[in-house]
């Protein structure tokens, strides 16, 4: 598929909005089955004290926030979030790490063994923990690793106004790392931080330039956060979300659109819509990281009452067919 320019995005993005929820659900049952949504969950393995300065994040070292610090937590510790997941239909859990890069220590080590208890247990594994190198990303795949998030956050524009620490090529390269080492790749943004719709549809066209696309791509609404700098942040509306995940499913039609950060702010009603527009992955559990997430029996609720169901991991799958 040709990648589309910035006017095509934009074009696409300022539809009216009855007509780009029906093009993106039609785009969406081209590729996609509407009634499975995937459920994952987000631990966080080791917690605060982050020397990025990313403006949206209570984990940096630099911001005075009420987040408590936890180092790496020991494999043996992961069991319960396994079994919580595999209890509760989640299909892909996440690991996350509060680092700017990794590094070839025992900590890495300790990861690899997670990574390959969860996939020893038929869940896909997703991680982020900043970026890697080549060599890194190939021995997180020969652990067992399914993707790899790094997220891109916002435009190439806007960036420097959120995060200082690490530049936009920066996250290009780890994605680049993570394509050559066979790894998935998550990457989406945030939307809410300030930044106007060229932003927005300029991030989008960074997105549908990776070749092949992100398998997986998370929209998130900022999640303002005390003692960060955007903690005076309005919020997003839900038009202006849906709207981004309806764009996000056209522009990238087959891709996974994850319904991410700021979840919990949204009514059923809301979601419903969300689902309409092309969302086909949420995550599940009481916290994304560090950031409150919805309860999990609502989220069992709302399924029945969407008739939606929860979508098998990759290896799940692999089982199914065998």
């Amino acid at each position: 598929m040709k990648p589309l320019s910035k006017t095509e995005i934009k074009a696409i993005y300022e539809l009216p909005l009855i007509e780009l929820i029906h093009k993106a659900a039609e785009v969406h049952r081209q590729n996609f089955d509407v009634k499975k949504v995937q459920i994952s969950s987000l631990v966080s393995i080791k917690t605060g004290g982050c020397p990025e300065d990313c403006a949206y994040c209570p984990q940096s070292a630099k911001y005075n926030t009420e987040i408590k610090v936890h180092k790496l937590m020991e494999p043996s510790e992961l069991q319960e979030n396994i079994n919580y997941a595999k209890e509760n239909g989640v299909s892909r859990m996440c690991l996350g790490a509060a680092w700017r890069e990794v590094r070839n220590n025992k900590d890495f080590d300790k990861v690899l063994e997670m990574v390959k208890m969860i996939t020893n247990e038929g869940l896909e594994v997703c991680a982020t923990f900043g970026m890697i190198n080549e060599e890194q990303a190939k021995k997180l795949a020969e652990a067992g690793l399914y993707a790899y998030n790094h997220n891109i956050d916002t435009s190439e524009e806007y960036y420097n106004k959120i995060i200082s620490t690490r530049n936009y090529q920066d996250r290009l390269n780890t994605l680049q790392n993570v394509r050559k080492a066979g790894l998935t790749i998550c990457s989406g943004g945030i939307i809410g931080m300030g930044e106007s719709i060229d932003d927005r549809i300029s991030m989008l066209y960074t997105l549908n330039l990776l070749n092949p696309h992100p398998e997986s791509v998370p929209i998130n609404t900022l999640v303002p956060v005390k003692g960060t700098p955007l903690e005076n942040q309005p919020k997003v509306s839900i038009w202006e979300l849906v709207r981004m995940i309806a764009t996000t499913r056209i522009v990238l039609p087959k891709s996974m659109v994850r319904l991410s950060a700021g979840r919990l702010e949204l009514s059923m009603e809301a979601q419903a819509l969300c689902f309409l527009a092309g969302a086909n992955s949420i995550f599940a559990g009481d916290k994304l990281l560090t950031t409150p997430n919805n309860d999990i029996h609502q989220d069992k609720l709302m399924f029945e009452i969407l008739g939606l169901q929860p979508m098998p991991s990759v290896h799940q799958k692999t089982l199914a067919n065998a």
